[in-house]
């Protein structure tokens, strides 16, 4: 028995119903391979590889991945825009308040939403947004020394 092939970037963009294009292919490897990249990182690595891309091109791909599920969109407060590739799991995210690091927090406790709403106003909750505030290592250790 074969080990199920994975699928190319090209077929993911497909099967999602978009139009293939250099510059998505790009994005979306660029995405995947980064740790949660703001705008101008992302712009930069898909310039890397495909040469020119306005920064306008680049916002729409972002927006047209992330509608179609493909990427990640987080905005901890008072940071810019941040995008990542896991998705699907309903983890949460931990930022650091000095330097602006962000990393993956797997799920609290159990299974999505992870977290009972104490009044969920009649809706069907599905998923639970988490975002955990504090200082990295390095931070730390900067701070006390």
């Amino acid at each position: 028995m074969t080990a199920p092939r994975t699928p190319t970037t090209a077929e993911e963009l497909r099967g999602a119903g978009l139009r293939v294009t250099a510059a998505r292919v790009a994005l979306l490897e660029t995405v995947r391979h980064g740790d949660h990249l703001d705008v101008e990182t992302i712009a930069s690595g898909v310039r890397d590889r495909v040469g020119h891309i306005s920064l306008q091109a680049v916002y729409e791909a972002l927006h047209a991945l992330t509608a179609a599920g493909l990427i990640r969109r987080i905005e901890p407060a008072g940071s810019p825009a941040r995008f990542e590739g896991r998705i699907g799991d309903n983890h949460h995210h931990i930022v650091c308040r000095s330097c602006g690091v962000v990393a993956d927090v797997d799920c609290a406790v159990g299974e999505a939403p992870c977290l009972t709403s104490s009044d969920d106003h009649g809706f069907a909750i599905d998923e639970a947004e988490v975002i955990y505030w504090g200082l990295c290592p390095g931070c730390s250790s900067a701070r006390s020394s």
